[in-house]
C-alpha cells in the first residue's frame, strides 16, 4: 500500500509540473483571464487528489487583506478555489526568479518579497496599494514558512507593517489538515477533508493585534484538533 501511495504521489508531482507549464502558456496567450485559469486549475487539482473543503464562516466583503497559517502548497490551491475575490499573494521572490515558472507570479501581478532585504518593504507597500486599488485582496502567510499543522509558528512583522501603513481591513483564515492531504516535503498526496475557517475581522488599532491573532488562531486550531 505504501508503495502504491508513493507511486501515486510521484505521478501527481509530475502532473503538477506539466499542468503548471500549461497554465503559464495560457497566461501568455490570455493574461487577462489569469483568475479564471487559476481557479479552474485549483479545482482540477482538487478533483485529481480527491479532497473536499469544509468551509466554516465566510469571507468578509470589507476585508482587503487575509492572513492565513501555512502547511502546504494546498493552502494556496484551496483559497484560490473558494475565495470570491481576486487574491494577490505575497510570495517568495525565489519563485519569481525561477526561469519560465516565475511567470505564475509575474503575469497575475502577485507581489514578490525578498526577506533578505528589509529595504524592499516600501516597494511591497506601494505594490499592495496598487493591487488593492484594482479591487484585489492581499493574502499573506505571516509565519513565513510551512508549519507541521498542529502549531501556529511565530508571525513575522511584515503583515503588521503592510496593514498599518495602508490601513487595511484584515481577516484571519485558519486552515486545518492541508499537510495531511499534501505534504510537499515528503512528496505525499492523499484524499481527505480540508477545513477552512474564516475568522472575525481583526481590530488593528491594537498595537499587539498580530500576536493576539496568532494566539486566537492557535487556540481555535487546538479546539478543532481535539474534537
Amino acid at each position: 500500500m505504501k508503495a502504491l501511495n508513493k507511486i501515486k504521489s510521484w505521478l501527481y508531482a509530475i502532473e503538477i509540473l506539466l499542468s503548471v507549464v500549461i497554465v503559464v502558456l495560457i497566461f501568455f496567450v490570455a493574461p487577462s483571464s489569469n483568475l479564471w485559469v487559476r481557479r479552474k486549475w485549483s479545482r482540477m487539482q482538487k478533483f485529481l487528489i480527491g479532497y473536499k473543503i469544509d468551509i466554516v464562516g465566510s469571507p468578509d466583503p470589507r476585508a482587503n487583506m487575509i492572513i492565513a497559517n501555512h502547511q502546504s502548497m494546498l493552502d494556496i490551491m484551496a483559497l484560490e478555489d473558494i475565495h470570491p475575490a481576486n487574491i494577490c499573494w505575497i510570495a517568495k521572490k525565489e519563485i519569481e526568479d525561477i526561469p519560465f515558472f516565475g511567470n505564475v507570479i509575474r503575469v497575475p501581478k502577485m507581489i514578490p518579497i525578498d526577506r533578505k532585504d528589509p529595504r524592499s518593504l516600501p516597494k511591497i507597500i506601494k505594490l499592495a496599494k496598487d493591487r488593492i486599488s484594482e479591487g484585489r485582496v492581499i493574502a499573506i502567510f505571516p509565519e513565513g514558512t510551512r508549519g507541521n499543522g498542529d502549531k501556529i509558528l511565530k508571525f513575522k512583522s511584515g503583515a503588521n507593517m503592510i496593514a498599518n501603513k495602508l490601513n487595511l481591513v484584515v481577516q484571519p483564515v485558519l486552515i486545518i489538515g492541508s499537510r495531511k492531504i499534501m505534504d510537499s516535503k515528503s512528496v505525499s498526496v492523499n484524499s481527505g477533508t480540508l477545513k477552512v475557517i474564516y475568522m472575525d475581522i481583526v481590530d488593528t488599532s491594537d498595537k499587539d493585534w498580530l500576536e493576539n491573532t496568532r494566539v486566537k488562531m492557535q487556540n481555535l486550531l487546538e479546539q478543532n484538533l481535539n474534537k
